[in-house]
């Protein structure tokens, strides 16, 4: 996959797309990013990007000229044939889900404008497939937004992660829970055991006490996803029995 960045700040991207698991991602040729300085494509002897908005208000307003022009010379860099899903990181856009990462990874060529300053001029935002929002707050630019996607989308491209398992299990995917507690060595640390069960190697038992941890988890933290959740018999039934023992007598 080819992901181009439309930004104000490359210099933002440089490390986080060069380490960890985007870094070899990217050194395995799975992944192929580059990152793009809107100023370099304005008409203005400043590199001026904004500027004030019609009508009157707060705040500047990014300038349509050098973010078309990047556009343009993206699509010919890439082949003026190539399909290009275009998406620009935005408060009032649809909230990322595991769902919109999953399919975004099936595409072969994204454009990610990152936005600046109070807004952008609409014009632009009528050339975008997408406007995507990473949560119900506003940031001071769309950079660490367009990170938190590319981190997202990248782990569901095959190759990406070590074992295609990695994703299966975690909080929001597959059943809709949230992750079960994970433990590693030493058994005993600092008093603090780890639960008997995972020791024992007995695989159903093992399953078993991770999905009712994923259950009690989830009822906790976050009861709205149970509305949701792919609950089995046995699921609802160890839940009418925790709703049962913690209501007070």
């Amino acid at each position: 996959m080819r992901i181009d960045i439309l930004t104000i700040f490359p210099e933002m991207f440089e490390n986080v797309l060069s380490s960890s698991m985007l870094g070899r991602a990217a050194a395995k040729g799975i992944l192929e990013f580059h990152a793009h300085n809107i100023r370099d494509y304005s008409e203005n002897k400043h590199r001026n990007t904004d500027d004030y908005p019609f009508g009157g208000g707060a705040g500047m307003v990014m300038l349509a000229q050098p973010i078309f022009d990047c556009i343009d010379a993206v699509t010919h860099e890439c082949g003026d044939d190539t399909k290009i899903r275009r998406i620009v990181m935005s408060p009032r856009g649809k909230c990322l889900t595991p769902e919109l990462a999953m399919e975004l990874a099936k595409e072969d060529n994204l454009l990610i404008l990152a936005g600046h300053y109070e807004g952008i001029d609409e014009r632009v935002m009528e050339l975008m497939d997408d406007e995507v929002s990473i949560g119900d707050y506003v940031l001071t630019g769309g950079e660490l937004p367009a990170m938190v996607l590319i981190d997202c989308l990248s782990r569901f491209i095959p190759g990406v992660l070590g074992s295609s398992e990695s994703t299966e299990d975690e909080s929001f995917s597959g059943s809709g829970l949230l992750e079960y507690p994970q433990y590693t060595r030493p058994a005993v640390f600092r008093g603090r055991e780890v639960p008997a069960v995972l020791l024992n190697g007995n695989h159903a038992e093992i399953n078993k006490w991770r999905r009712q941890q994923a259950l009690i988890k989830t009822k906790a933290m976050r009861p709205d996803l149970l509305e949701k959740a792919e609950l089995t018999k046995k699921d609802l039934e160890f839940l009418n029995r925790l709703e049962s023992e913690t209501k007070p007598e």
